[in-house]
């Protein structure tokens, strides 16, 4: 009798355990990675309008070093809260870059003109992002490696050609393997895995990891209470030398 009792006590205990783990999960409590400043001196954020108002000195307080911000969304969406955020987190002493969420949908040139037109040629900051992921209907409908190209490739000319550097590639690792994986090797990659330090096929190396994209910080006062957090593959002054030039 008692060996009846103790085996279903026994799965309950587990059952208990393992939902209190995907409840702190989901509350942004608990994380699949939290690399040390040890492993990754260089630790930074990426933020939205999703975040709305943001107090860029208490997140610098918490060892913000870098903050990639949203600017753009193919060829006519600009982030609201991107010229506050711009200003306010150079003003904190923040190393800070501007982020244009790729469309598979509008021309690589206009893509471009929306960006140049929302974020400065300023020096000291960091290299533009082109942030690569499927949305909508997009993962079951994938355009092909060629049509994708046909886009991004004029984008990224575009962008190099007006900031004077090539962009960064953000991408999450189904992206990665659809579009990345043989190919755009002169650009730095920043790779989304919120489950482990990333791999890249090949051992291609990362220059930047979102490692979360549930965590919570002091700062900002969005409906969003979760903010994406990342860290760079180097030491700041490697990461200083990635900025725009006088």
């Amino acid at each position: 009798m008692k060996k009846r009792v103790w085996i279903p006590a026994a799965l309950l205990l587990c059952l208990l355990a393992g939902g209190v783990e995907i409840f702190l999960l989901h509350r942004g409590i608990l994380h699949f990675n939290n690399p040390s400043k040890i492993q990754f001196p260089v630790q930074g954020v990426d933020v939205s309008a999703h975040q709305g108002n943001i107090d860029w000195e208490a997140l610098k307080g918490q060892g913000v070093d870098f903050a990639y911000l949203k600017a753009t969304e193919g060829s006519s969406f600009q982030d609201r809260q991107f010229a506050f955020n711009w200003e306010n987190a150079q003003k904190a002493g923040i190393l800070t870059g501007a982020y244009h969420f790729f469309s598979f949908d509008s021309e690589g040139k206009t893509q471009a003109e929306n960006f140049i037109a929302a974020v400065p040629k300023t020096t000291g900051t960091l290299p533009p992002v082109v942030d690569i992921e499927f949305y909508g209907d997009r993962e079951q409908n994938r355009p092909s490696k060629e049509e994708t190209a046909g886009i991004l490739d004029v984008l990224l000319d575009e962008l190099e050609a007006y900031y004077g550097m090539k962009p960064v590639l953000y991408a999450t690792m189904k992206s990665y393997r659809e579009y990345l994986d043989s190919g755009y090797e002169e650009y730095p990659i920043w790779i989304r895995d919120v489950f482990s330090c990333p791999n890249l096929p090949g051992g291609r190396e990362w220059a930047f990891w979102q490692y979360s994209s549930r965590h919570r910080m002091k700062g900002y006062y969005g409906r969003e209470p979760f903010i994406d957090r990342n860290v760079f593959n180097g030491a700041l002054e490697e990461l200083k030398q990635m900025c725009i030039a006088p």
